[in-house]
């Protein structure tokens, strides 16, 4: 589920709940770092990751969204 293009597959909102399950994740491997050391440290690298692709992805859809707003509002007028 990490990859771009399956994320880009979900809908806005599944996309936030994978951001929500994956910012809990980081916080629970940030702790763990604290008190003893991690099995796997990529771990830490991988979620921040897969947080930041969902970020862009609902920012890349909410620009999208405004562009096609302002291109219809401005179509709107010139009739």
């Amino acid at each position: 589920m990490n990859k771009a293009r399956e994320i880009r597959e979900m809908s806005d909102e599944q996309i936030r709940l994978v951001w929500k399950d994956a910012a809990e994740s980081l916080f629970k491997l940030r702790v763990q770092a604290q008190k003893e050391k991690l099995a796997a440290p990529t771990e830490i690298r991988n979620s921040r990751r897969l947080i930041a692709r969902c970020q862009t992805i609902l920012a890349e859809r909410e620009r999208a969204r405004q562009q096609a707003s302002s291109s219809a509002a401005s179509t709107a007028t010139k009739s």
